[in-house]
């Protein structure tokens, strides 16, 4: 048998487990120093591999194809594989100076969000 203590602390429990369910929070929402960044180092390793790892991928599969095609095996392959990991190179260091993908790649100003003039005098 249950006595009105019993009762009573279950209730207590039920209505603060209710209370907490109705009031969930998204940490990442949180004002405050200690609150996690949205893009962490981790994403930003993986985003610079992928970036590398993708541009040989596509430097491969266009030399392999065109070797194929012209008969020229593996000068071809050679040539676009070094042209893909310039390109997945150039892609970090844009990545790294703030450049993104912006049209013309050129840098956007922090707080207004508009290009940033890097003309003096023009």
């Amino acid at each position: 048998m249950v006595d009105k203590n019993d009762r009573d602390a279950l209730n207590a429990l039920d209505s603060r487990l209710k209370s907490a369910r109705d009031h969930v929070q998204d940490p990442l929402n949180q004002p405050g120093a200690e609150k996690a960044e949205k893009g962490g180092a981790l994403s930003l390793a993986f985003r610079v591999s992928v970036e590398i790892v993708s541009a040989v991928a596509i430097g491969v599969g266009i030399g392999w194809l065109l070797d194929g095609w012209l008969d020229t095996t593996p000068w071809l392959m050679v040539v676009f594989i070094v042209l893909g990991f310039a390109a997945g190179i150039l892609n970090v260091y844009r990545l790294a100076k703030g450049f993104g993908y912006a049209a013309g790649y050129t840098e956007r100003d922090e707080q207004t969000g508009n290009k940033a003039s890097t003309d003096e005098g023009n």
